[in-house]
């Protein structure tokens, strides 16, 4: 794990993390039902978010991201540990969040009974905005996002993509220096997602802005992010870049061969080579070393068995690979809460930190 020294973090820091402790305690049982024991939600956490990067968050649900963003965004007070934004203390003042950052929840039903264009001016006019400036700023984020034609329409009448792109349009609209973006493109088309990232790396360009990125979207991840963290059961247990991530791993590839009917049993010239397929309907997965790829990737598309493949593709180690040799656990199989007392969502009070 990277460990700038201290003099250097805090000159160069965007958010800075120490020993940050949360402990939920142990939720009353239900007739017939055991009581579900205390949970420790952060477990001395540590980070260091570089000013004007893009540091995401990943981690199987119960790792203990939402609960280490709400007290990163002043909406939770933790038991232990310092919380720093841009040199604000958000222990000591949590009311200072509001000022420093824009907060995107997963859910913002808040916003549900107003227009998409309202939602962003009213963001605005929350921010400090006037009525002229908090106008302009919505008129811009929204023919930024193409939600223009959308502008008079309730947030509650628009598709699950839709609605999400308007959530973003009010988490960005205005100027703040830090944007902390929990699954912001969930439910979008291919077209709104560019649109959300060209929107969010204009205002790295233009303002500076520091991002921190909530995701489950492993593809997504390894397109945008400078450097990012892996949590589990409440602890840090990896920080990097993806790249260096992943080459922890190792340098194993993986080929997948898709054919036109079913797979065949085996192909001499690959197995030549004494690697093993897992075959599953039309589909072979070979793990290799990159010389080998190159080999079998020679040996299939040189020889006869090209003529009944479908696709074939190439790849090498994803973040998903890296959480689970780093020992992470499937998905699900924690409580971190909603259950033991937290919140599933933002709310009235996480707009208003937006």
């Amino acid at each position: 794990m990277e460990t700038p020294n201290r003099a250097e973090s805090r000159a160069v820091s965007a958010v800075s993390v120490e020993g940050l402790v949360k402990t939920y305690p142990p939720v009353r049982a239900r007739r017939g039902t055991p009581a579900a024991p205390a949970v420790r939600a952060s477990d001395r956490i540590g980070l260091d978010v570089r000013q004007g990067e893009i540091f995401g968050l990943l981690g199987p649900n119960g790792a203990g991201k939402s609960t280490l963003v709400r007290q990163l965004t002043g909406l939770l007070r933790p038991d232990e540990g310092s919380v720093q934004v841009l040199g604000h203390d958000l222990v000591r003042h949590p009311e200072r969040a509001s000022r420093l950052l824009a907060y995107l929840g997963q859910e913002s039903s808040a916003l549900d009974e107003l227009t998409v264009g309202l939602a962003a001016e009213t963001t605005a006019r929350l921010r400090g905005l006037e009525t002229a400036a908090a106008r302009a700023a919505r008129d811009e984020v929204l023919a930024e996002l193409g939600l223009e034609p959308l502008a008079g329409r309730p947030l509650k009448k628009l598709s699950g993509g839709q609605r999400r792109l308007a959530c973003v349009a009010s988490a960005l609209v205005g100027e703040r220096p830090l944007l902390v973006l929990d699954e912001p493109t969930t439910g979008m088309d291919p077209h709104a997602r560019r649109a959300v990232w060209a929107a969010i790396d204009r205002r790295r360009a233009e303002q500076g802005a520091t991002v921190l990125l909530v995701t489950h979207n492993v593809i997504e991840a390894e397109t945008v992010l400078d450097r990012v963290a892996v949590l589990d059961r409440g602890r840090v247990i990896a920080c990097g870049t993806p790249g260096g991530l992943k080459a922890k791993v190792g340098d194993e590839v993986r080929l997948e061969l898709v054919w036109r009917e079913r797979a065949p049993v085996e192909i001499p010239e690959v197995a030549a080579l004494g690697v093993t397929a897992r075959a599953s309907g039309r589909r072979w997965t070979l793990r290799l070393s990159p010389q080998e790829a190159r080999e079998a990737v020679a040996l299939v598309t040189g020889g006869p068995a090209f003529a009944a493949l479908d696709d074939f593709r190439l790849a090498t180690p994803s973040l998903e690979d890296v959480y689970v040799a780093l020992g992470g656990r499937p998905e699900g199989t924690n409580g971190e809460p909603g259950e033991h007392g937290e919140p599933g969502g933002d709310g009235v009070e996480g707009l208003v930190k937006a």
